[in-house]
């Protein structure tokens, strides 16, 4: 029995009908995405390609951050709950390459789990006004009126002769109440004019 050649041209090694290299093909482009040397020294000065996660240009009326989707106790739906919006690499010129292409948060600055996501000053000071003013002070009342107790009763007590009590300068001073600093201005993000 004689075997038959196979004749399908989709196994066929000749090279005659190579075909042409997709890349090569001209394309028509829409917009220039290439980086003029001054915005790549301006890429380096901002520490892009010295850190695990890039630093994320500022944009005008938003304090910007990194947030991760893997922290189940501050899941990122309650961060947008919050005002938080993911920040598209619309909103960032020249960060096409770390915009991410599939899953959920397409589209968006990424790198690993973290996400690029930008907060109105407004919020950014209220919240950090918050945190970093208002819960603080209401510790320190706390504190404050342990010691107030304490010092009562010591006072009697040193009238007893038996004990008395010496409050240094920092410990005095607790309890009153400063005015909150604007936390953007520390951050060089509000204008002169705020």
């Amino acid at each position: 029995m004689v075997a038959k050649r196979r004749t399908d041209t989709r196994l066929n090694s000749d090279e005659s009908e190579v075909r042409g290299d997709r890349h090569m093909q001209d394309r028509k482009v829409t917009h220039n995405r290439a980086l003029s040397d001054d915005q790549r020294v301006d890429e380096f000065r901002q520490q892009f390609f010295q850190s695990a996660l890039p630093d994320i240009p500022k944009i005008p009326g938003y304090h910007v951050c990194w947030l991760t989707t893997e922290n189940p106790r501050d899941p990122i739906h309650s961060r947008i709950r919050l005002g938080y919006e993911p920040i598209r690499a619309s909103d960032i010129p020249g960060w096409d390459h770390a915009q991410l292409k599939t899953g959920e948060w397409v589209g968006c600055i990424g790198v690993n789990e973290m996400i690029a996501f930008k907060l109105p000053l407004e919020l950014y000071e209220a919240y950090m006004t918050i945190n970093h003013h208002e819960q603080p002070l209401s510790e320190e009342e706390k504190l404050s009126s342990q010691i107030r107790a304490m010092e009562a009763e010591m006072n009697q007590a040193a009238k007893r002769g038996v004990v008395s009590l010496e409050l240094e300068d920092g410990t005095a001073a607790l309890g009153v109440a400063p005015k909150p600093p604007p936390f953007a201005l520390q951050t060089g993000e509000y204008s002169e004019d705020y």
